[in-house]
């Protein structure tokens, strides 16, 4: 049997369109895995004694994790599975810090969508902010996904 994607068309995404995933708790393991594979041993997140000395005053998990954590909560809406060709862009901004032990989600908003210059494609620009168990923004970063168009199927007579 053939795969059928879960995701939705570049047709299906309305400007103003909200998304939001479930939660997820940002655990002392994924500070250390993170650590770990990306070789980003900075002592702000790996060193507690060295962390009580910032003016976090304790460990920070890594801003990247936070935004790992974020494509990870936004994939599995499943509203990319399948559909998606490419990222085409993804920046940035750690408004608050996120610590071990607080829980996250993400908060989705479609700003626009164009059409490609190809006929069986589109781009989607996205709002994503992340929030902490507070409420509290700690990350914002636009993204724009490059997505399969739907193909109409010829009408037989």
């Amino acid at each position: 049997m053939a795969y059928k994607p879960r995701g939705l068309y570049w047709d299906d995404f309305e400007k103003g369109a909200q998304f939001e995933t479930s939660r997820r708790t940002v655990t002392e393991a994924d500070v250390a895995q993170f650590a770990g594979l990306s070789g980003d041993y900075n002592p702000l997140h790996t060193d507690e004694e060295f962390a009580k000395t910032t003016p976090f005053g304790r460990r920070a998990a890594h801003g990247m994790l936070v935004l790992s954590i974020a494509s990870g909560l936004a994939n599995q809406l499943a509203i990319f599975e399948g559909t998606t060709i490419s990222l085409l862009d993804i920046s940035a901004r750690w408004t608050a810090p996120t610590f071990p032990g607080d829980t996250i989600h993400v908060v989705m908003t479609v700003t626009d969508t164009r059409a490609s210059s190809k006929p069986d494609r589109g781009i989607v620009e996205i709002s994503v902010q992340v929030f902490n168990q507070n409420n509290v923004v700690v990350m914002e970063s636009p993204w724009k996904v490059l997505l399969k168009r739907r193909q109409e199927t010829p009408i037989v007579h």
